[in-house]
């Protein structure tokens, strides 16, 4: 089907990767992991035909469909989620002008004998055969079809698509994708702007319809329900596993294991030669063995074990100073914004300590609360905070609101206070920022990169109340495994707002669920709540 061969990418002299060669196969659903900064995106890229490798190359069949969506998006902002939509059939509607221009030509010309009337005629009967060779398509009721399976309203596809959230838009990306019908869809963190339900959709989607799929996702049950085969990106390798996820992490563990014990026989195979060259090398009688075995160490080819990230990261929020029993107290609130109501008469009472998650659809009102709770609008009802409570506040776009005219250090230096000053650098290394990297500008940092240097920001200050909203996306799974490790010995009450299952889970005991123009509460952790879930569904089907 599709193959890479090797490729190699270097910026400004050192390699990203080199000479990695693979082939993507019909159905192969592939997941594309190493850790941040490794060259995922930049493979993925590349494979999508965006990017040139610095050598190698990528070959496919002639008429091979790839359909590619970017961590950031590119929907635009200056038409309908219809028109946006029917982009997918750009190709087809394109042949369809470029044949009627062409026929329009040919009856106003009367030069029939000449070389650019023929040439027309060529073109145009070539065009003529790939075009009719298409099923006819009626690529409005496509495209209708397709938006209302994502979820969209009929009366949305008329609607600007810059007044829709960041979930919907990657609906609008995936609905152009699903309309291509691709040989392969290469999708790079498609989770960061999904709520649960779409995730659950975007699985069935992939598993059941899809051809072949490779994805980037820091979303670990997401990567391991939908993929069978890994493809590890390391110290400028790759690593092909047939297994899903969890089997690759085994796999891994063993790999780095036996790699290991050959490095230290090596070691000392090498220690023990060198020992006998340096005792024997001015013995007339061991002349001959020494130069052997000087030959036989020029040739060795030393073996390297696979980076593995030692950080092991051990965060602690500070002691949060104590708050009233009750920090967050909602009653009968409800909220408009003209004549859109986003939820009416809520109430929920948040116990000091507490851990609970919002979720829902996007734009069911988790970040209206969120607001609300921190007195940033206005509303009907009550929305009070209990005595002394303190809140620390992870927004979505948090990460963007960095200045990035600092370094590293500096943006931590500006606000540290007290002793904590003294041991920046040990906290900027616990977040894996190390040695000469703490001097980079934060503008050359990467998505996963910034959203640390935030988080550090956070741990900063003392809190009783944190509100956190999406602080996973971009985050690679270890430094997520560290941050929640560190929220799970958090003393306070915390808000999280999140459709990352994995990182809920074990983290939260409470779950409000947003829905239906209101706030429902559910007394079980998340995978209690997603198994009553989907029996509420299918009562609704049956009904």
């Amino acid at each position: 089907m599709l193959s890479v061969d090797n490729v190699t990418v270097q910026h400004g002299g050192t390699a990203l990767f080199s000479n990695i060669s693979f082939a993507i196969n019909e159905n192969d659903k592939i997941a594309l992991m190493g850790k941040n900064g490794a060259g995922k995106s930049t493979l993925l890229k590349i494979i999508a035909g965006q990017s040139k490798p610095t050598s190698g190359m990528v070959s496919a069949p002639k008429d091979f469909v790839v359909a590619y969506l970017p961590q950031h998006l590119l929907t635009s902002d200056d038409c309908s989620v219809l028109d946006e939509t029917a982009k997918a059939f750009a190709s087809y509607l394109n042949m369809k002008a470029e044949i009627e221009k062409i026929n329009e030509e040919l009856t106003v010309r009367t030069d029939y004998e000449s070389e650019e009337y023929y040439k027309l005629i060529e073109q145009v009967s070539e065009l003529s055969e790939k075009f009719y060779a298409i099923e006819e398509v009626n690529y409005e009721a496509e495209v209708e079809k397709v938006l209302l399976g994502l979820g969209f309203e009929r009366e949305d596809l008329q609607r600007a698509t810059s007044e829709f959230s960041g979930g919907w838009r990657m609906r609008i990306e995936l609905a152009k994708i699903l309309l291509q019908k691709p040989d392969l869809i290469l999708l790079d963190e498609p989770t960061n702007h999904l709520d649960i339900e779409s995730i659950q959709w975007l699985e069935d989607f992939l598993m059941n319809k899809a051809k072949a799929v490779v994805v980037i996702s820091h979303d670990r049950a997401f990567v391991d329900n939908i993929t069978t085969r890994t493809i590890e990106v390391t110290m400028g390798r790759i690593y092909d596993y047939k297994a899903k996820y969890s089997h690759y992490l085994e796999l891994r563990k063993e790999r780095r294991e036996q790699q290991q014990k050959h490095y230290e026989e090596q070691q000392k195979f090498i220690a023990e030669t060198t020992q006998f060259i340096e005792r024997f090398k001015g013995t007339y009688s061991k002349t001959l063995q020494v130069q052997s075995r000087v030959k036989m160490l020029e040739k060795l080819d030393i073996v390297e074990v696979d980076e593995v990230d030692t950080s092991a990261l051990k965060l602690r929020f500070p002691p949060s100073p104590r708050s009233g029993k009750y920090p967050v107290i909602v009653e009968e609130l409800s909220k408009s914004y003209g004549d859109h109501l986003v939820f009416k008469d809520a109430s929920m009472t948040i116990e000091r300590g507490q851990k609970v998650s919002f979720v829902g659809k996007n734009g069911e009102g988790k970040s209206t609360m969120i607001k609300a709770i921190m007195g940033e609008i206005d509303f009907e009802g009550k929305c009070e905070l209990g005595h002394n409570s303190m809140i620390g506040y992870f927004a979505q776009n948090q990460a963007s609101l960095l200045d990035e005219s600092l370094t590293i250090f500096e943006t931590i230096d500006q606000i540290a206070v007290g002793e904590i000053r003294s041991k920046i650098k040990d906290l900027l290394g616990a977040f894996m920022f190390k040695g000469d990297d703490i001097n980079k500008k934060v503008k050359v940092l990467s998505g996963g990169e910034k959203t640390r240097l935030a988080m550090i920001k956070l741990l900063l200050e003392p809190v009783n109340l944190l509100i956190l909203d999406e602080p996973t996306n971009h985050l690679d799974m270890k430094t997520k495994d560290i941050i929640k490790d560190a929220l799970k010995a958090f003393d306070g009450t915390l808000i999280v707002v999140s459709h990352d299952r994995d990182f809920l889970d074990g983290l939260v005991t409470k779950v409000f669920e947003f829905g239906n123009k209101r706030v429902k509460e559910h007394f079980e952790d998340i995978n209690g709540f997603l198994r009553n879930k989907k029996l509420e569904n299918l009562k609704e089907v049956e009904r």
